[in-house]
């Protein structure tokens, strides 16, 4: 039997609160678990993902995302809570490179605050009608504001602008229409916010089975934000502040800035809430 040890931060939380911002799971050495047992171990401890830190000839670590059903290319959250305990570990310092399946990604860190700067984003044209995607979010046609996109600054996903933040308020999705939505990768995620000013609320919802969960920070929602604000031509630099989680209990905070140059970078907090070990 091995013991193998792991550490439970909290990423994008609200003025360091302990009990804020996405929980996640990181194992510190895995080279030694095989696929099926890292899926195994991410539906044992159900949070949203759990990460794998894995030795990497090209960047400061490998690291492998799985959520309770699936293994992921990149997530936001996950990012900067692996990256926290690499620095912890000893595998890289303030600055350091994380391998993953949609690349590798640089990660910057000033004390907590951690900051990982997204692939390139690319964008495409939502096909289904806007009265769809309005049903799909249980609100009006007016609800909608402009241009709806699919974006992909490392996970494709479905970004949806409102009229207003009531209308993020209201979001009521219905799992049945959701689910007939998918991205290049075959998953059904959407991404809602109402452009007003520099704070800015956001939602993000996925299925799981027959329902739909909402979570409480989305790091690679953030990215697929600014590629939004890039496919849609906002003055640039500019950044935001995106408050999140609200409905779930986790409040939480991220930063997006997307420079001159078309850079896009999302920043926020991690903690370390707890750590330990379980035997296979």
């Amino acid at each position: 039997m091995t013991a193998y040890a792991y550490r439970l931060v909290n990423v994008f939380t609200q003025g360091r609160r302990a009990l804020s911002g996405n929980p996640l799971c990181v194992f510190e050495r895995a080279q030694t678990l095989d696929e099926a047992t890292m899926q195994a171990l991410a539906l044992q401890f159900n949070l949203s993902e759990t990460t794998f830190i894995l030795p990497s000839e090209r960047a400061s670590a490998r690291v492998r995302i799985f959520t309770p059903r699936y293994e992921m290319p990149f997530a936001g959250h996950p990012t900067l809570g692996t990256a926290h305990v690499c620095r912890a570990l000893g595998l890289g310092g303030e600055r350091l490179t994380l391998e993953m399946q949609a690349g590798v990604i640089a990660v910057r860190a000033l004390d907590d605050r951690w900051t990982l700067q997204a692939n390139a984003p690319t964008w495409r044209e939502v096909a289904e009608p806007r009265t769809l995607l309005a049903g799909m979010l249980g609100l009006a046609e007016r609800d909608l504001a402009d241009r709806p996109l699919w974006v992909n600054a490392g996970r494709e996903q479905l970004i949806v602008p409102l009229a207003s933040e009531a209308a993020v308020r209201r979001v009521n999705v219905q799992a049945g229409l959701l689910a007939e939505l998918k991205s290049s990768d075959g998953q059904s995620m959407v991404y809602v916010f109402a452009p007003a000013g520099a704070g800015t609320l956001a939602r993000f919802f996925f299925p799981v089975g027959n329902s739909v969960r909402e979570d409480p920070a989305t790091g690679s929602a953030a990215a697929n934000l600014g590629g939004w604000l890039l496919a849609t031509g906002r003055t640039l630099p500019c950044e935001f502040d995106l408050s999140q989680g609200e409905y779930t209990g986790r409040p939480s905070q991220l930063r997006l800035q997307v420079d001159a140059e078309r850079r896009v970078f999302v920043s926020g907090e991690v903690i370390e809430i707890g750590r330990g070990t379980i035997n296979l």
